[in-house]
């Protein structure tokens, strides 16, 4: 599998590992100790993904991810010491399209990037736009773009992939279990509150503040749905 990775962690040792890890499966790496340097190499080699420690020592991992979220729909790997739920989820509202606490495996980091890698490249072009709710909501998959209301929306490639599920079967409820399985393309620990994070996010993105009807519905219990029909 062929990519460009762009690691950014402030321990030498730990960028390092990371990188001959990532190497030695043929992808191309970049690596850099600096939220300021990450921000500007991502700008000038647009990488396929980002490994971002939200612990540097200059620019907070956090204010990197919302400036690469507003710019770029590059998919994003969170590295953390913090282990809890909260700052999970967190790290996932911040638009991360996956998370791993210190310590951890640099297998399973690799495995992670080559799956968000493949997740990225797997989908086949359609014929064209799918239109929703008289044109609200239009889903064009050979462009990669969301518009809502006739303006473009940019979304994370989780937040597109959960999305572009839901579109498939308007009206079908698709699970938690179902939709961080088909973001991810594995089963995550705590998919509910991934889930969940993320649809917040979408929600707002789309501004579907309690317009009827919702773009995406919530099935207590069970899931989600999206609330508007296939135009014909």
């Amino acid at each position: 599998m062929r990519g460009t990775v762009l690691v950014v962690e402030d321990e030498t040792k730990l960028r390092e590992l990371v990188r001959s890890f990532l190497e030695r499966e043929g992808l191309s790496v970049l690596t850099t100790g600096s939220g300021a340097e990450a921000l500007s190499l991502e700008e000038k080699v647009a990488p396929d993904v980002v490994v971002l420690d939200l612990g540097l020592p200059d620019v907070p991992g956090n204010v990197v991810a919302r400036e690469l979220r507003r710019r770029s729909d590059v998919l994003l790997l969170m590295l953390t010491a913090r282990a809890s739920e909260e700052d999970r989820v967190l790290g996932l509202e911040l638009g991360a399209d996956d998370y791993l606490t210190k310590p951890f495996s640099p297998r399973e980091l690799v495995l992670r990037v080559q799956a968000m890698l493949r997740r990225g490249r797997s989908a086949e072009d359609p014929p064209g736009p799918a239109s929703y709710g008289g044109g609200r909501l239009v889903v064009d998959d050979v462009r990669h773009e969301v518009r809502c209301d006739g303006e473009l929306v940019r979304l994370s490639p989780t937040e597109w992939s959960i999305l572009e599920t839901l579109a498939r079967t308007p009206g079908r409820v698709y699970s938690r279990y179902e939709l961080v399985n088909s973001a991810r393309g594995y089963e995550w620990e705590g998919y509910e509150r991934v889930v969940d994070s993320h649809v917040k996010n979408l929600r707002h993105k789309l501004g579907d503040d309690g317009r009827e009807p919702r773009i995406i519905e919530t099935v207590v219990g069970v899931g989600y749905r999206l609330g508007l029909s296939l135009d014909r």
